[in-house]
């Protein structure tokens, strides 16, 4: 994922990624020579060596809030790749940090920058789809990750159904109220349990919406997302990352988060998810993963 972002960021305006800290050599000398960044082997070298105005944490999900400590004590504010820690209590940690050090905190929920989507939270906020009955959100990835990538990710509602709970929040507004979780039998046996490769949950929103998640580690040809919403008055679907498109709509995306966040982080209105957006979705991801979390 820094890889990802530091391709997003090489076409902005308004953000340079100026120092990276990367412990492993090959890795490091593939970021200055590809991108023009300058390597340090530690975090505390980059922190010590000055001349940057923000950070983006793009480390292993376990470690967040151990690395958001590290920044927010050199005064820095933060862009934090979701979740921001593995569970509801990391993030309410990482906020209480932030709080302490008066440092900004945005978490990267990337969706929220993407133009369709927020054509529809306007639309939905309009009244254009009168009373909002379902909503579907998809996300399916073209093959699993790596054991060990799973074992320090929270497995895969953390992992991934955050960026579906989070928007679907975003999207229509309100808190989960109650859910449902199903997971298929095939996945990886973990040290703390068992992580399927689908899961789908049906949950249900404050405002009385009703959501429908499917989170899946096998989608032919690629990565893809989409959101349905049927209303009262209208239904639209929207495919907004296709295989065949590649990561083009991601990077763009990104690039927009990582300007929106110059602002916030330079004074201005937070226009990314907070870190009560990222508390709401890891409640969200941990009440799914108790219903399935059982050893195989």
């Amino acid at each position: 994922m820094g890889q990802t972002h530091l391709r997003a960021l090489e076409g902005s305006t308004d953000v340079a990624v100026v120092s990276v800290a990367e412990p492993v050599e090959a890795l490091r000398d593939d970021v200055e020579s590809a991108f023009g960044a300058k390597g340090f082997s530690s975090l505390a070298d980059m922190l010590d060596a000055g001349g940057i105005d923000g950070a983006l944490i793009v480390t292993p999900s376990d470690s967040h809030v151990d690395v958001i400590g590290k920044v927010a004590e050199a005064g820095l504010p933060i862009l934090c790749e979701k979740p921001c820690g593995i569970s509801p209590d990391d993030t309410r940690h990482a906020q209480t940090i932030v709080e302490t050090a008066g440092v900004a905190l945005q978490i990267a929920y990337w969706r929220r920058f993407v133009p369709e989507l927020q054509t529809l939270r306007e639309r939905i906020a309009n009244g254009d789809f009168g009373e909002v009955l379902s909503v579907s959100c998809l996300q399916w990835d073209g093959e699993p990750p790596a054991t060990t990538f799973r074992a320090r990710s929270g497995g895969i509602f953390v992992d991934m159904g955050v960026h579906e709970f989070d928007q679907a929040r975003w999207l229509i507004g309100g808190d989960f109220t109650h859910s449902l979780a199903l997971a298929a039998p095939s996945g990886v046996a973990l040290e703390d349990g068992f992580d399927p490769d689908s899961a789908q949950v049906l949950a249900s929103l404050s405002g009385g919406a009703v959501v429908l998640v499917s989170l899946g580690r096998h989608y032919a040809g690629g990565d893809m997302a989409s959101v349905e919403v049927f209303g009262t008055r209208d239904h639209v679907l929207l495919e907004f990352l296709k295989p065949e498109d590649g990561e083009r709509e991601q990077l763009e995306a990104l690039r927009r988060q990582a300007s929106a966040f110059a602002e916030y982080a330079t004074g201005g209105a937070c226009r990314g998810a907070t870190v009560g957006d990222a508390i709401a979705a890891l409640e969200a991801a941990t009440a799914a993963k108790a219903q399935t979390s059982t050893s195989r």
